[in-house]
Formats: structure tokens, sequence, C-alpha cells
């Protein structure tokens, strides 16, 4: 039985099941991307999910051409620049886990004030989430600043990477604060519903950085060649002028959301809450993060040609990702925006239409590589051995996709209502209890080699959406005080 709002929602959503999208829906998307406010705690909830779904879409999308930029200009100085890169990004790993965690329960708080309709409140949470950014990045700054050569040896790196090199990973560790507060700031928007702005700072970053690289680099103009150096340097202070940016519009552009000195005053009771829910969420990032790794150990077992052909399988995999994970963000915000405005059905609700989109779009893209597998190996490699490694990987891995789809939009509704706790547990089950034991039992004592891997990912993958789901709902989730 709908609520009285829910009946008035349904002509807009009926309107564009049936009849498409209008001008004035595109004229609302436009909106959202020059980051003008809006309510999502009223009207078409489809909408609604769409119209946050696009920016974060684009974001997702941002964020990874940092370092395919930086591959590809750096490809020019040579293998062992490549591998400086290479070992340097999982070192930053950590780095990431630990901004993705923060920036998880920044959007559940910060959301859940916007719900409430208390702008002050969501001001403060988004300070004290930046201060604690600063506070978690400063340890790494020190670490890199003064041991970036000791780390490489640890990780095996040679004595030119160790040496000369150096310069890269130092500059990325000790500048690793910028890279904290680009995904907190971010964070802040999103929760506050403003995606647009999130998506806009990430552009203009990743423009600077496009820019920088060539010039530091190589030395162009007046310019000085920096080597290596250039790359992080670029790569730094285009993230740097993106959170600049950032400032300047919690400054007085957005608002919802507004920055104050005040506002900046530690409060411990505030900050303690936004560490308990980061714990969760650094979780549940290190714990997925970890079980691809012993699966990368896994499929070394047979042979390179096998292990390059899941690496670029897995590459385009997570490629392709990006898009469903911007759209499970947008479950998050909805969430966090909706049990604020104690609306916890429309929450529910918004939970469900947007897990039935991003199903829609992962069983378009599981069609494609059904279809298309060898084609699209083919666009990375050559080697017959490595494209057929790799087609088979992506042809028994989009099997999955649609549980991909609502898993993803599971964890992230969680996340949005502030409960790290419950994906971080569903995380632990199905990718160490579940999906490694089962990978080396099909692999090695059942001799199904590197395709036994790739079913064990679906079948873990797919139990991690079940899984998500009977958690859901039991509704636990709208009793989250945050």
């Amino acid at each position: 039985m709908l609520s009285v709002s829910e009946q008035n929602q349904e002509p807009d959503l009926k309107t564009m099941e049936a009849g498409g999208p209008g001008p004035g829906f595109f004229r609302e998307v436009l909106d959202v991307l020059r980051g003008n406010e809006r309510d999502f705690t009223t009207g078409s909830i489809t909408r609604a999910a769409i119209l946050l779904s696009i920016p974060m879409v684009l974001e997702m999308v941002m964020e990874s051409i940092f370092a395919v930029v930086d591959i590809f200009f750096v490809a020019r100085l040579g293998a062992e620049a490549v591998a400086t890169v290479g070992i340097t990004e999982a070192m930053i790993t950590v780095i990431y886990a630990l901004a993705m965690g923060l920036a998880i329960a920044t959007t559940a708080l910060v959301a859940r004030r916007t719900g409430e309709k208390n702008p002050a409140e969501a001001s403060r949470t988004a300070a004290q989430a930046i201060l604690v950014g600063v506070m978690l990045s400063l340890p790494f700054s020190l670490i890199g600043l003064f041991y970036a050569p000791e780390l490489l040896g640890l990780m095996g790196a040679s004595e030119t990477i160790t040496g000369a090199m150096s310069s890269y990973t130092t500059i990325l560790l000790a500048g690793n604060g910028i890279i904290m507060l680009l995904f907190v700031i971010n964070a802040v928007f999103r929760g506050a519903g403003d995606a647009g702005m999130a998506m806009k700072v990430l552009i203009f970053a990743n423009l600077m950085n496009i820019v920088l690289d060539p010039l530091l680099i190589f030395g162009i103009g007046p310019f000085p060649e920096l080597g290596i150096a250039g790359a992080a340097w670029a790569t730094t202070i285009g993230r740097g002028l993106g959170v600049v940016y950032q400032f300047w519009l919690l400054s007085g552009r957005s608002k919802r959301i507004g920055l104050t000195w005040v506002n900046l005053i530690p409060d411990f009771s505030l900050i303690r809450k936004i560490l308990r829910i980061t714990l969760g969420g650094v979780g549940q990032y290190m714990i997925a993060m970890l079980s691809w790794l012993i699966l990368m150990r896994i499929m070394a077992e047979f042979g390179s040609e096998v292990l390059a052909g899941y690496t670029i399988a897995i590459r385009v995999v997570m490629f392709t990702l990006l898009p469903a994970w911007g759209i499970s963000n947008a479950a998050a915000t909805l969430v966090g925006q909706n049990l604020g405005a104690q609306q916890p059905e429309r929450a529910e609700r918004s939970v469900w239409i947007t897990s039935g989109i991003n199903t829609f779009f992962m069983i378009l893209v599981g069609i494609t590589f059904y279809f298309k597998s060898v084609p699209i190996m083919e666009l990375f490699t050559q080697e017959a051995s490595v494209v057929a490694a790799g087609a088979t990987c992506l042809r028994i891995i989009c099997f999955g996709y649609i549980f991909y789809g609502v898993g993803m939009v599971m964890s992230q509704s969680f996340n949005g209502a502030g409960d790290t706790t419950t994906p971080t547990l569903l995380n632990f089950v199905c990718f160490w209890l579940i999906e490694i034991p089962l990978a080396y039992a099909l692999a090695f004592t059942f001799g199904m080699n590197e395709t036994g891997v790739f079913y064990a990912i679906v079948i873990a993958e797919s139990l991690l959406g079940l899984f998500g789901v009977i958690l859901f709902r039991r509704g636990t989730w709208k009793e989250k005080v945050v």
C-alpha cells in the first residue's frame, strides 16, 4: 500500500518508463552536472537515482584517468620508470583504502544531516571529516618523506628504482594528504546531493594533471626536465589544485555545505563517530584488495600467458565496474538523506530501484563480454594464448554480472545508512571464507586450473549479492543511528 507521497510520485515515474525522459529531464541532468542543489527526499525516486548516478559515474571515470595518464607518459621513460609507478601504486593502495573508508563515513553522516534539513550540522560534520583526513595522512607523509627508498627496497625494487627513481614515491607519499582530502571533500558533496560538484572537481584536477605531466616530465618550454619526479609533481599539483577548487566551492558556492573556522575546532565525540564508521569502510576495501592479491598468486601457478590474460581481463572488468560503482554511490546518498528525513520506506524503495538500474546496466555489459570477449582482448594483445585465457575469464565472469549489480548497491546502501559492519562481514565471508578456498580447491584439487578460479569468483560475488539482499530485507539498517 503506497503512501500519499508515493502515490503522487507514480505519474512521474510512469511517464518516464512509458514515454522516456523528456526535455525537462535533460534540463534537470544539466542542472545536476552544473552542481545545482536538489532535494532528493521528494519526487520521483527513479528520476532521483538517475540524476545522482550520472555525475557519480563520470566522477568514477575521472578518478581512474589519473593512473592511466601517468602510465601513458611515464612509459616513454622506460620499463623501470613504469615499474616504479606500479610499485608505488601498490603501496598507496593502503592510503586509498583509508580514503575510501573515510569517504563512506563522510557521505553517510553528511547525507543523514542533509536529509534532516540541518545544513549547520552537515557543515560541521564535513569540517570534522576534513580534520580526520589530515590526521590520518600525517604518518604516511612522514614515512614517505624519510623512508621511501627503504619501502621500495622492501617491495623488491631494483637499485635504480630505490636510488634515482625513489623521488616519485617520496613525492606521492609525502603529498598523500591531498589524495585524502580529494576523496573526503568529494564525499561531502555527494552526501549533500551535490554530485555534480564532485565531478567538476575531478575533471579540473585531471585537466591540470594532463597538462602538467608532459611539461614537467620532459621539460617542455620553460619547465625543468624532472623525469619521473615530474610525473609525481604533476599528479600532486593537479590533485592539489583540485583540493583548492574544493575549498573554494565550500567557501560559499554550495548552499548546503559551508566551512567556517568555528567548525574546524576539533569535536572529539564526532571525530570518534567518524573513525568508527571509517574503520568498517576500510575493512571492506582491505578485505577485497587482499583477496584479489591472493587470487593473483594462485593464477601465477598457471604460467605467464594465463596470468597476463587474467590481468588484462580483470582490468577490463574493473573499468566497466566504474559506472556500476557510480550508480551504487547514488544509492548510498539516497538512503542517507531519506533516513535523515524520517522516510525509511522511501529509502528502501530507492535501493530496489537503484538495484534495477544497476542490474540492467550490468546485464548489457555481461552480454557484450560473452559475445565479444576475443575482440576485447585483442585490443590489448595479439598473443593467442593470452587472448584465449583472458577471453575465457571474461565469458565466465560475466555470468555473475546480474548479482554483481545488486551486490554493489546493497553494500553501498548499508554504508549510506552508516552500517559499515554488515558489508565488511559480507566481504570477509564471501571473499576469504568462500572465494579463496574455493578457488584453490577448484583449481588444484578438482583439476580445473585457471577456469576454477574464474568460477570461484562468480560464485563468491553471486553469494555476496544474495546474502546482501537477505540482510537488507531484514531492515535493521533503518534503525541505525549516526
